[in-house]
């Protein structure tokens, strides 16, 4: 009877190792425009940043924001004590005056004979250094008062009301309220984005909302080699931090045709770096090992170097290890 049951259990495994061997799925796969998605977290910053300073010195005498307040374009934010100033423009412009008066003194000399050209010239010439010095004081009157370039927000405040502001001293540091994410890209990557290419991104107060490639650098950064390139965001009314973090997922397009198999289908890999298959033609019968050069490798696919025209392969992609068996 042992016997008998032995000799059962050996035959029905004999014959049911056929059936295992030929056990494999297999999958048409088509050659494709080569596509993937790029995740990378980067940080939220201001477009734009601007260093506010007076052109002249002077003592503050008016100060209308601080630090994390908001203002709108056109708005003063802040003045020196123009007082100096204006004294320097009236002084000028008297001295301009007077100027234009010898003017028509001498021409009126000219006419009784009792001064010459050279007078004149001389006189005429007074009348545009003066000139020239009124125009420069007008100016420095009219730089003592520090405008709003844009609507914006002030991030620092280097001075106090009363203290004495020397020339090209940053007063005030603002920023444009235009929202950027830096994010850091290889140069293999770099070289696939556009300028205004469409790109998503997360933020935890907004959830995902869609961004626009604003600004590509020409050069790497010396220190990491990667290309910190700049994703323009929709104006908001909501708030949000300097510095947050946020991730961007930008979708690449290119000319590469590729064939992309689920990474179970890859058998192996060669010498050469070739990905080794169990594939067959549309026009074959047999399923044969067949090697391709490896174009991008993730954690769910391999994408094998194709041709514009190449046709569909039929791949084994779950248990080529049963075909393989089946075939010896």
């Amino acid at each position: 009877m042992k016997l008998l049951l032995i000799a059962l259990t050996l035959w029905l495994f004999i014959m049911t190792q056929p059936l295992l061997a030929q056990s494999y799925d297999t999958e048409v796969i088509k050659a494709e425009l080569y596509n993937s998605t790029v995740q990378r977290t980067g940080k939220l910053d201001y477009r734009r940043t601007l260093s506010l300073s007076f052109k002249s010195a002077g003592y503050l005498a008016v100060l209308n924001v601080d630090e994390g307040e908001t203002f709108e374009q056109g708005q003063l934010l802040a003045s020196l004590n123009i007082t100096e100033l204006q004294e320097e423009k009236n002084s000028y412009y008297a001295q301009l005056t007077q100027a234009k008066r010898d003017v028509k003194r001498i021409n009126r000399l000219m006419d009784e004979k009792l001064a010459s050209e050279r007078d004149l010239d001389m006189a005429m010439t007074e009348v545009e250094t003066i000139r020239a010095a009124y125009q420069v004081a007008y100016y420095n009157l009219e730089q003592a008062q520090i405008f709003a370039p844009f609507s914006g927000v002030v991030l620092a405040r280097n001075t106090e009301l009363g203290e004495l502001q020397s020339p090209g001293q940053a007063a005030l540091q603002v920023a444009k309220l235009d929202w950027v994410v830096k994010v850091a890209l290889t140069g293999q990557e770099i070289s696939q984005v556009q300028l205004g290419q469409s790109v998503k991104v997360s933020i935890r107060q907004r959830g995902i909302i869609e961004g626009v490639i604003s600004k590509i650098p020409a050069i790497a950064n010396s220190e990491d080699n990667l290309f910190t390139t700049e994703v323009l965001l929709p104006k908001t009314n909501n708030r949000m931090i300097a510095g947050q973090l946020a991730s961007v997922s930008i979708a690449f397009e290119n000319d590469y045709f590729i064939y992309r198999l689920p990474i179970a289908a890859l058998v192996a890999v060669d010498d050469d770096g070739k990905a080794i298959i169990v594939a067959k033609s549309m026009a074959s019968t047999e399923f044969t090992q067949q090697s391709f050069e490896v174009f991008e490798l993730d954690n769910d696919y391999v994408y094998l170097r194709a041709n514009r025209n190449d046709e569909p392969l039929t791949v084994v992609t779950q248990g080529w290890q049963n075909y393989s068996l089946g075939g010896q």
